[in-house]
Order: structure tokens, then sequence, then C-alpha cells
């Protein structure tokens, strides 16, 4: 092997161990609510939990990060700690019409009943975490998750392809809420044989694949108008390094899965694209924002587009065997570490500002998952890649 293989086979060992031996005990034993249920939004940097309003959004992510766990080799309770977030989430998130709702107090008190379609997806896509790890959940899970996707079907269904992120439509449309709608309907299409979640998973392919990525740049949009149409102004010229990953990811698997070799290759011209200009070489890091011409918008770097670096280049590493890969994800998984560099360990900071400066503020639980997610994807591609 390669002697970036090798780098990156030494780094997946640092992260899988810093996740194992402190990120998980802290988060179990300190991030979950054992008294209220749940689990905090942030932990300070001294370790102690931060109260306050929960999003819908984040109790979800915690829910997987404990329930690939174990495939992580954490020995910790992490099936209680799936149920305990179940549970939770169940019984204080759920609306009566099924969907989930956007923001709870810290007593478990509704203080946004919106149901946002970004939220909708990590509600389906935690459910099929829970229907591969809790065989005893699964059939609830499946029941749940397609209440929510029929829903959607039925109630906020765009013309062309798509939803629309509220009921009734608002302008923008964005590409973001429904990258993670394709994440989870691939996830359901590993684990159930339910035909919908690839037909919805595929539908949603086509449409990035003929409405987010601009045909002459190869990048991709996140705002839009309400025709799918680039939104008006500067909102419309933003495309963001970590999108351009993260989609890359998705397309890879979604490209194989499907046969479309069409997709694989705009997969691989986002992820080598933001790997050239949205990476800032000073600090080693993706930044957050470039627009369509490639230039600069925000310079700030935050956690999550590292790990989605990390994810992307593994698998295109797979994908074309091309030893560069490899090198991209040593290089991004040095750029995650500088993050997790904390007095506590098992905590993080989330934003490097362009003054090579992180801002102190409280660990946010939400960036959990995009970190397991990669230092698991990182382990079976270099698992796969060592057999």
């Amino acid at each position: 092997m390669t002697n970036a293989f090798a780098d990156a086979a030494r780094l997946r060992d640092r992260l899988k161990t810093w996740a194992t031996e402190a990120a998980y005990p802290l988060w179990w034993e300190t991030g979950a609510d054992h008294g209220k249920g749940g689990f905090f939004e942030k932990l300070d940097l001294d370790g102690v939990p931060v109260d306050g309003p929960r999003r819908g959004r984040v109790l979800p992510r915690q829910i997987y990060s404990f329930a690939i766990a174990g495939d992580l080799g954490w020995t910790g309770p992490w099936r209680e700690a799936v149920e305990h977030g179940l549970s939770f989430y169940l019984s204080r998130y759920r609306r009566p019409d099924g969907l989930f709702r956007t923001l709870i107090g810290p007593n478990g008190e509704s203080l946004d009943e919106t149901a946002d379609l970004y939220d909708q997806a990590f509600a389906m896509f935690a459910l099929a975490a829970v229907a591969k790890v809790l065989p005893a959940r699964a059939a609830e899970a499946k029941a749940i998750a397609v209440e929510v996707r029929q829903t959607l079907i039925a109630e906020r269904k765009h013309p062309v392809a798509g939803f629309h992120n509220f009921n009734p439509p608002t302008a923008p449309l964005q590409s973001n809420p429904h990258m993670h709608l394709f994440e989870a309907m691939l996830a359901w299409n590993d684990v159930d044989d339910d035909p919908a979640w690839r037909a919805l998973a595929d539908e949603i392919a086509q449409l990035a694949l003929s409405k987010f990525i601009q045909p002459e740049s190869g990048q991709l949009r996140e705002f839009f108008d309400l025709d799918w149409n680039a939104a008006p102004g500067v909102e419309g010229r933003i495309c963001e390094p970590g999108h351009q990953f993260e989609w890359g990811w998705l397309l890879l698997r979604w490209g194989k899965l499907a046969g479309r070799p069409d997709a694989t290759a705009a997969a691989l011209r986002m992820i080598d694209d933001a790997e050239t200009k949205g990476v800032d070489l000073a600090r080693g890091v993706a930044i957050n924002a470039l627009l369509d011409d490639f230039s600069i918008h925000d310079n700030g770097a935050r956690l999550w587009p590292q790990t989605e670096r990390i994810k992307a280049a593994v698998l295109a590493a797979e994908t074309t065997g091309d030893a560069k890969y490899w090198d991209m994800a040593a290089a991004g998984a040095e750029g995650l570490l500088a993050y997790l560099r904390t007095p506590i360990p098992g905590l993080w900071r989330d934003k490097y500002q362009p003054d090579e400066t992180f801002v102190e503020e409280p660990a946010p639980a939400s960036s959990f998952y995009h970190i397991v997610l990669g230092i698991l994807e990182m382990d079976r591609a270099v698992s796969a890649a060592s057999a």
C-alpha cells in the first residue's frame, strides 16, 4: 500500500480511539439528559451540559450516532442510548399528523410546531438506523418513517420533483434538505425491501443532476426559486464545499447502485473542485462557502465540512483506485483533528476562523453525527482496502 494509504490508516486509528475512549463515554454519561430524557444540545468546554431549547434535528442525529457506536467498537451501553433517545424523540417531537416538530423547551414543551423538511429527513434517517440495530423496534420504526414519507408526498410534493420545505410553499427552495432526504432513502433502501425508498432516492438524484448541479461549473447550488431556478441575487450563487463533498459521497453511492456513470462523473468533479477550490491550505481545512465562479464567499471553516471531505475522499479512492484520494482522506483527517484538540477529550470546537483561531463556545451535539459517520466511513474503506 502507498504512504498515503498508510497515513490514512494511522489517522483512522487515532479517530476511532478518540471516539470510543473519549467521545462516546462523555456524550452518554454527560451529554444525555438522564433526568428529563433526550440529549443536551451542547456541552461547554469544561464538559458541563448547557440546558436550553432543543432542536428537532439534533435528537435524531444523536440516536444515529449511538446506533453506529457498536460498529466503531464502543462497548458501552449504545443500545440503551438509542432506546433512551428514541423514546424521548417519539414522545416529545412527534406531532398528531405524524411529522416532527422543530423545537421543544428543556422540559419537553413544544416551542415551535413547524415541521421543516430538513427535520423530517433526519427523522427518517434515524428511524432507518433504529430498524437496523434494534430488530424489536424495526416494524414500528418503518411504520413511522412510511407515515412521514407519505405525508410529505401528499402535502409537500413539488410539481417538477422533490419537495417544498414548508406547507404552504415559501421561497427559497433548498437543495440541503433534499441531500438528507436522499441519505435517508438510501439508508432505508439498505434495510428494507419497500421499492418506494429507492424510487424517491432515484427522483432526488435526478433532481440534483438536472437542477441543482450547474452544467458549466459542476458546482451544486444551495438556494432556488419556486420553479427550481437559481434564487435571485447572491443567495442563488452560493455553493458550499462541504456540500459538494457530501453530495459527491451520496452520488458515488447512488451511481454504483443505479449503474449511472454520469452520476459518478458529476460526483468526482464536485469532489475534485471542492478539494482544489474550497480548501484553505494555510489551515488545511475546507471552508464554508464559495460563489458559483469559485470566488470565496465565507472563509470561515465549520467542523462538519471536514468530515464530509473524509467521506468523499475514501469513497472516491475505492471507486477510482486513485491514490490521490487517500492523500485527500489523510489531509481531511488531519484537518478534523485540529477541531478535536480540546482540554477535555471527547469535545470539539466548531468554528475555525480565517485568522487561524477557534471560536471559544460550547461544543454542539449536532456535530457528533458528522464526526462519527466520517470515522465509520473511513474505517470501512480502510478495512476494505486492507483485506
